[in-house]
């Protein structure tokens, strides 16, 4: 696997919004070990996905991977990643598996985007589309919702 480079200030923001989604991974993670109730865990998956994760993707999806092309095979896999993910985050049926299968799908789609794409992203942009990139994502504060920390408490 190619080692990723350093990431050049205008993607950082894409990355921490990547960390505060790992976050999220261990989160649901811990809360499934712990006994938590999907309910309790569903409820601030949708949170997050409502609040942080569509805006994310519509953001990558508009500025971001364009860069490389739409009929270019990284892209073609992040915007199907995407499209799973999403899925598995509106899934009101399979509750229980989706949320077994969210952190695993997102931590996988997030290092591929971290290894994989933001390399070559920043290899291939214009240094107009890298100022583009800086307008349009600012470095904005994440605020968690800490309604119910389930991940903290055994029940």
């Amino acid at each position: 696997m190619e080692k990723p480079l350093k990431r050049i200030e205008a993607l950082k923001p894409f990355s921490r919004d990547h960390h505060h989604t790992l976050l999220l991974c261990w989160k649901v993670r811990t809360g499934l070990k712990k006994g938590i109730s999907s309910g309790r865990i569903k409820a601030y998956t949708d949170w997050f996905y409502k609040e942080h994760l569509i805006r994310h993707f519509e953001i990558e999806e508009k500025y971001l991977y364009p860069v490389l092309g739409s009929e270019h095979e990284l892209i073609r896999q992040g915007i199907e990643e995407h499209k799973l993910i999403k899925k598995l985050f509106t899934d009101e049926t399979n509750i229980d598996e989706s949320l077994k299968l969210i952190p695993e799908e997102l931590e996988k789609h997030i290092r591929f985007e971290e290894r994989i794409i933001f390399n070559e992203i920043q290899k291939a942009a214009s240094d107009n589309q890298l100022q583009k990139f800086q307008q349009i994502h600012s470095d904005e504060k994440f605020v968690d919702n800490l309604t119910d920390e389930f991940w903290l408490y055994n029940k």
